[in-house]
């Protein structure tokens, strides 16, 4: 095919897509690089789509099938409903999809959730929404806790603030495994070629309960000695965090931990942070200069969408240094084999834990 011919079918699938699309902003653009003709920047957009993974989609939020926006978020709902319909259906289950949706404070999180809800709504599923921005860990608890068959969690985790993402856990309420990825992405890919009917979802049932049942559940699971004098210095990084967090503290005798008060409310931004990952260098500086200047025995931090934590402890020079991933796990290991008793205490490797 020439240059010419492939230049038309360029056009043609950037106008198409325009029409599908629900967004103002992301048409407009889009219709700017139209009546420009800015072949080069069109062709970059439309070079591919998202490739959906174990962790699902992640990518930086913008116009056309390479970047997170609403478009991309409703027909990887349809995709995602064709799967789990696909999954009862093998199983024999006749009941209607139960499709559990969270989000977090970043750029658009919320409409994007609203989005998928509405997709699954149409598409004879039942949405269970949060009706507020939580951490990532409470979706896939409230897939197991209410019997659900899948949850969708938008949230971009630990990358830059211009991101945004889209994370999906099964019935079991862990990370997807292949071969689920494959044929979920092939779903999408079907999707995406037909029309994607949408209903207004019901209201958001998941709030205060959930998040009761959740704290309740993790406390459980957490054999703690009598011990509760210390002095903790917690960052929520400007994501979602702060609230449980500092509830599970609460409710497990702790002391409050010291808040870092500039990073404690949600900002998609993440003001003053070179990237909101814990685990990068400089990220904890203003936890360890707070937790030095109270004399704090440890500095905790999670991610934007709190499924991550970094740990900071004073050395014998007085110097902070951040314990490593393995280092925390070596500690949580050695806490529960002192603490609990039975053949069933367990070490999991995933694909992203240490060997």
């Amino acid at each position: 095919m020439g240059d010419s011919a492939d230049r038309e079918v360029l056009l043609l699938r950037v106008a198409a897509w325009i029409r599908q699309d629900p967004d103002r902003q992301t048409r407009s653009e889009l219709q700017a690089l139209l009546d420009n003709f800015d072949i080069p920047t069109l062709s970059r957009l439309f070079a591919g789509r998202l490739r959906f993974g174990t962790a699902g989609l992640r990518a930086e939020l913008g116009p056309g099938p390479l970047r997170m926006n609403r478009l991309v978020v409703r027909q990887s709902t349809a995709g995602l409903m064709r799967h789990v319909k696909d999954l009862l259906a093998e199983r024999g289950q006749t009941h209607v999809p139960r499709i559990v949706v969270g989000y977090d404070a970043r750029h658009q999180s919320e409409t994007f959730a609203e989005d998928a809800a509405a997709v699954i709504a149409a598409a004879g599923g039942l949405p269970l929404r949060f009706d507020r921005a939580l951490p990532t860990p409470l979706v896939a608890f409230a897939v197991r806790h209410c019997g659900a068959d899948a949850g969708v969690m938008i949230t971009a985790s630990h990358n830059p603030p211009a991101d945004n993402g889209y994370k999906v856990y099964l019935g079991d309420g862990a990370q997807i495994i292949p071969p689920h990825d494959d044929r979920i992405a092939a779903a999408i890919e079907r999707a995406a070629g037909a029309p994607i009917p949408l209903i207004a979802p019901p209201s958001p049932t998941l709030g205060a309960d959930l998040l009761d049942a959740y704290v309740h559940a993790i406390l459980g699971q957490c054999p703690c000695p009598d011990a509760r004098q210390v002095r903790v210095v917690y960052t929520p990084l400007c994501g979602v965090g702060a609230a449980v967090t500092l509830r599970a503290f609460t409710e497990a005798g702790f002391a409050a931990p010291i808040v870092v008060e500039s990073q404690v409310e949600p900002d998609p931004d993440f003001p003053g942070l070179p990237f909101p990952n814990p685990e990068e260098p400089g990220v904890l500086d203003a936890a360890v200069a707070l937790a030095t200047a109270r004399s704090a025995d440890v500095a905790l931090a999670n991610d934007p969408d709190a499924d991550r934590l970094g740990v900071a402890i004073p050395e014998p020079s007085g110097q902070w240094r951040a314990l490593t991933g393995n280092e925390i796990g070596a500690l949580l290991a050695d806490h529960l084999l002192r603490h609990t008793t039975g053949a069933d205490r367990l070490v999991v490797s995933t694909v992203v834990s240490s060997r």
